[in-house]
């Protein structure tokens, strides 16, 4: 099953520091016929303000149903990361994210909760749902 992937057990990580869904991998559901969640969860996503450049931080919650494929968690580690040098509004991330989590994996539902840090005394939450017709086998 690893032979397919291209950074798990690669022993050689590379960083991109430019917003790079081609980074995302999946892995076939070994319970396609099973409704249940993943969670992953960080607090090390940062951005770039796109006014100041200031950094942004925050702490985003993943959690999806899988349908067929599942996503790896290195390679969504990785894509995440690549958001570092990227100028974006928080709204803009978090759709992107949910897009781009979409569009490689094809859930039968997605939820993504993106928290930014307080900046200014204000904090921001971004909650985005994805919800698809079922295929079932």
């Amino acid at each position: 099953m690893t032979d397919n992937f291209k950074h798990l057990g690669s022993g050689e990580t590379k960083y991109e520091y430019e917003v790079n869904p081609r980074l995302l991998e999946t892995f076939d559901n070994p319970h396609p016929d099973r409704d249940y969640k993943v969670t992953f969860t960080t607090s090390e996503l940062t951005s770039l303000c796109p006014i100041t450049g200031q950094p942004d931080f925050y702490r985003i919650t993943i959690n999806y149903i899988p349908d067929r494929l599942c996503l790896e968690s290195k390679s969504l580690k990785l894509y995440l990361f690549s958001y570092r040098q990227s100028g974006m509004f928080a709204e803009d991330m978090a759709n992107r994210i949910l897009d781009h989590l979409v569009d490689i994996c094809r859930p039968r539902w997605l939820e993504v909760e993106n928290e930014m840090n307080p900046r200014g005394g204000i904090g921001l939450t971004l909650s985005l749902i994805h919800i698809s017709e079922p295929t079932r086998l």
